[in-house]
């Protein structure tokens, strides 16, 4: 079988690694070089570095649909198209070309959290299993038809990036298997229920503020949910820290006052229960933990934080 692999970020290296052990990836389609950083060099994505690696053919179109790339991916002659976090929509003039259809590996257990953010979608709404979901592709957004779907546990202490690391395994696995049903053309169609679909957008900044009045187990779940990115925040003494680790905890106070400052972190109200501040961020410091937060910032119980 003949496939282009489409993909971008950490999470679809290990598929494009399985798929191009075992078939002929006639190109890698992956976003275009970007500036980072203070020295703002170029820079290219995970997927460019793994296709280098493994000598592979390389398009990095600013638009997928534009018309002259649409032209090359049909010289290519695929029989599949296969995306994994490619960071573009493919308009249906993309989605008609290879043979046998576009497949797409999305981190959730479809129809649940279509979209951007599914990983920490599914923490921070206190889910107990995630999951990875391999589905043909339409032109709406994670609706098509369901191809094959594998579980994975969320751990209490999970963070999003603890299950992004499991499901990047887990899905590459999935992948795999997926490409050999359809290969030997046993692959399912399992159209999705859409009046059960939830939706999990892209995050912003402003997604990971701590508001104390809410109860603590959803603050908690909130900062595992928004670590690495884009961390979950708070004020203190006009300062916008990040919180990177916590705990809840029963006892009782008034929102956003600090309870008690002990050896394992800085205890503060919130709307119900109260969350323990175990590692935190001062603005381009280093992280530190929740006792040496507070010593840094002379912190007393009864302070308010924001």
């Amino acid at each position: 079988m003949r496939i282009v692999f489409m993909g971008t970020p950490d999470f679809a290296v290990p598929s494009l690694e399985v798929l191009a052990d075992e078939y002929d990836i006639a190109a890698v389609v992956t976003q275009p070089d970007q500036r980072r950083g203070r020295g703002q060099k170029y820079s290219y994505s995970p997927v460019k570095a793994k296709a280098l690696e493994y000598d592979l053919p390389l398009l990095q179109p600013k638009r997928i649909g534009d018309g002259k790339v649409i032209d090359q991916l049909k010289t290519l002659e695929a029989d599949l198209f296969v995306v994994v976090a490619f960071g573009q929509i493919l308009p249906a003039r993309v989605l008609n070309v290879p043979r046998l259809g576009c497949v797409n590996l999305h981190a959730s257990l479809l129809p649940k959290f279509r979209g951007a953010a599914p990983i920490n979608a599914a923490i921070t709404a206190g889910e107990t299993v995630s999951g990875v979901t391999t589905m043909y592709m339409d032109v709406e957004l994670d609706a098509g038809d369901i191809i094959l779907q594998a579980e994975e546990p969320i751990r209490p202490e999970d963070t999003a990036g603890m299950l992004h690391d499991r499901l990047m395994v887990l899905g590459a696995g999935l992948l795999k298997e997926t490409v050999r049903q359809i290969d030997a053309g046993t692959a399912p169609r399992i159209p999705q229920d859409h009046s059960a679909a939830t939706y999990a957008p892209k995050l912003t900044k402003e997604d990971g503020y701590l508001d104390f009045a809410r109860p603590a187990v959803e603050l908690d779940r909130l900062v595992r949910g928004m670590n690495p990115w884009p961390g979950a925040h708070t004020v203190v003494k006009a300062e916008s820290c990040k919180v990177w680790r916590s705990e809840p905890r029963p006892e009782g106070g008034s929102p956003g006052r600090i309870l008690a400052l002990a050896d394992e972190g800085l205890l503060v109200g919130c709307g119900q229960g109260s969350l323990l501040l175990k590692e935190l961020q001062r603005p381009n410091s280093k992280r530190v933990s929740g006792r040496d937060f507070a010593n840094g910032l002379r912190l007393a119980v009864g302070d308010l934080i924001d």
